[in-house]
C-alpha cells in the first residue's frame, strides 16, 4: 500500500515531540518472550516506539529514533528474536502502514460509563470483530461508502498482542499485550440499528483506521484519549474510566479465541459520537503514543 504524499511522517514527528511525556513503563516481562537485549543501548525506563512502514517496497518494523529524526528498521520477528539494522531511515518521507498485519481484530464495546448514556454496563464484556481488511493507517482516507448516511468516529486505545494466548488468567493477562496504538473504530449508525450483524456498520474498508505508532512501555490502564473532529476536541477520557479494564479484557477474549502476536483489540470509545462528513479531519491522540489524522471522503 502506497500513501499519499500528505500521509507521510507528519505523525511520527509528533511522536517524537512527546516521547519526554510519556507514561511510566509496565514492567518488562509483561512481553514474555521477548528478546530486548538490542534496546539496550536505550533508557530503560523510557517507552519504546515501533512503526510498520515501507521500506524498499517491502512492509517493514522500526523504532523510532526521535533525537535523530530516523527510524531503525528491525530484522527479524518484531514479536519474537529481532535485533536493529545498521541503517537509519529519515522520517521525512516516511511512508507509513498499519502498525501491524493482524490475523484478528476483535472490538469491545459500550466500555466506558460515558458512552452507556442511560443503559446499565454489561456484566460481560461485548465483543465484536472487523475485518483485518477495514484497517488503513495514519493519513489514509476514511471513505464513506455508498449508501451510508450516519458515520461516526469512534476514537480508542487499540491494544497490540505480542503472544500467543488462550485461556489466560487476568493476573497473566498482561503478559500477552505488546504495546498500545491509537484507533478510531468508524460506525455507520443506521447499519447498526438494521443489519443482523455489524459486519458492514463495523467492519467496512477504511472502517479501522490505527497508528501511528505502537508504543511500548505505557500503563494502558491510565492514559488519556482525545478525538478532535476539525481541531475541536469531541472526545476525551482517560482510559483508567474504562469499565473492564485490559487485564480483564484480555483474559475474557482468551477464553475464545487465541490470542496470536500481531492481534489488535479496540478497548471501546467514550464519551458521545455524531456523523462525520467528507472534508473532516479527525484526529486521535493517546497519550505517549501520538496523533492518528483521517481525512473523511466520499465514495462511488
Amino acid at each position: 500500500m502506497t500513501l499519499p504524499a500528505r500521509a507521510t511522517c507528519h505523525a511520527l514527528l509528533g511522536i517524537a515531540a512527546v516521547l519526554a511525556a510519556c507514561a511510566p513503563r509496565v514492567e518488562e516481562d509483561a512481553h514474555a518472550g521477548h528478546d530486548h537485549s538490542h534496546d539496550s543501548e536505550h533508557d530503560e525506563d523510557a517507552p519504546r516506539h515501533y512503526v510498520r512502514f515501507l521500506h524498499d517496497g517491502e512492509p517493514s518494523y522500526g523504532m523510532l529514533e526521535a533525537e535523530e529524526n530516523a527510524v531503525v528498521p528491525i530484522t527479524g520477528d518484531l514479536f519474537g528474536e529481532h535485533g536493529m539494522a545498521a541503517e537509519h531511515v529519515d522520517l521525512d518521507g516516511l511512508e507509513l502502514l498499519p502498525p501491524t498485519d493482524p490475523g484478528k481484530v476483535i472490538a469491545v464495546g459500550l466500555n466506558y460509563l460515558s458512552h452507556l448514556g442511560e443503559r446499565e454496563p454489561a456484566a460481560e464484556p461485548g465483543l465484536f470483530a472487523k475485518y483485518p481488511s477495514s484497517l488503513v493507517a495514519d493519513g489514509d482516507d476514511i471513505v464513506i461508502p455508498a449508501g451510508a448516511a450516519n458515520v461516526h468516529f469512534e476514537g480508542e486505545m487499540v491494544l497490540v498482542i505480542g503472544a500467543t494466548c488462550k485461556d489466560v488468567t487476568p493476573e497473566h493477562a498482561m503478559y500477552c499485550v505488546f504495546g498500545v496504538t491509537a484507533g478510531n473504530d468508524i460506525s455507520e449508525r443506521d447499519w447498526q440499528a438494521s443489519d443482523l450483524q455489524w459486519l458492514r456498520a463495523k467492519g467496512a474498508d477504511t472502517f479501522g483506521p490505527v497508528g501511528p505508532s505502537i508504543a511500548v512501555g505505557l500503563d494502558p490502564d491510565n492514559l488519556l484519549l482525545e478525538t478532535r473532529v476539525n481541531g475541536e476536541t469531541v472526545q476525551s477520557e482517560r482510559t483508567s474510566d474504562l469499565i473492564f479494564d485490559v487485564p480483564t479484557m484480555i483474559s475474557y477474549i482468551s477464553r475464545y479465541f487465541t490470542l496470536e502476536p500481531g492481534d489488535l483489540i479496540y478497548t471501546g470509545t467514550p464519551g458521545t459520537t455524531s456523523a462525520l462528513a467528507p472534508g473532516d479531519v479527525v484526529e486521535v491522540e493517546l497519550e505517549g503514543v501520538g496523533v492518528l489524522t483521517n481525512t473523511v471522503s466520499a465514495g462511488g
